[in-house]
């Protein structure tokens, strides 16, 4: 890997195509390249949320996700190629629900906010949903694979839990949203 990675700027994609993993080029506009993008995004904003402090096990299973995109982003770079499996999934609804097990029932929306970590695991939801629809759309036109779908929809439920488990963690509420808030307070502007 040493020797791959010795020169950076290559030149070879200042015409608009780039390499995948398969030695082919495509154009840096093709859906395959917007999908890697987007979890190379989602994986930078996961790590953005492994700088605040954490508890332990919470810290291990987002750097197990951390390498679980990794190895995403390698499927999206070699067409035929699958990493992510069932067994992923799995891991991820298993944690989903450990984490959700001693929150109280949602009665109503929850805005992103709070601690900042917890926003930063909104900010991991919504990267993580676009991200989904980044590979839903590439499946339109390429072979994709279920568990690789599934597992980013996961991923972002998984982030919306872990975001309020963050603010407990924190000692901060959940943001609430208020119907009709934002109407009332320009009516009382005026």
């Amino acid at each position: 890997m040493g020797h791959r990675l010795s020169k950076i700027t290559t030149k070879t994609g200042d015409a608009g195509t780039t390499g995948l993993g398969d030695g082919s080029r495509i154009a840096k506009s093709h859906p395959r390249v917007a999908a890697l993008g987007d979890i190379d995004e989602l994986n930078s904003v996961v790590g953005l949320l492994l700088t605040e402090p954490l508890p332990e096990a919470l810290r291990s299973a987002l750097t197990d996700v951390q390498h679980d995109l990794f190895d995403l982003g390698g499927e999206m770079s070699i067409p035929g190629y699958y990493a992510i499996t069932d067994a992923h999934v799995e891991r991820l609804e298993a944690l989903t629900e450990s984490l959700n097990e001693d929150l109280p029932m949602l009665k109503d929306f929850i805005l992103p906010g709070g601690s900042r970590a917890a926003a930063y695991a909104h900010l991991v939801r919504t990267v993580g949903r676009r991200a989904e629809r980044t590979l839903v759309a590439l499946a339109d036109i390429a072979e994709v694979s279920m568990p690789s779908r599934i597992y980013l929809n996961r991923l972002s439920d998984m982030a919306f839990v872990l975001s309020r488990v963050l603010n407990r963690v924190n000692g901060q509420p959940d943001v609430l949203w208020h119907k009709g808030r934002s109407a009332g307070a320009a009516a009382a502007t005026e």
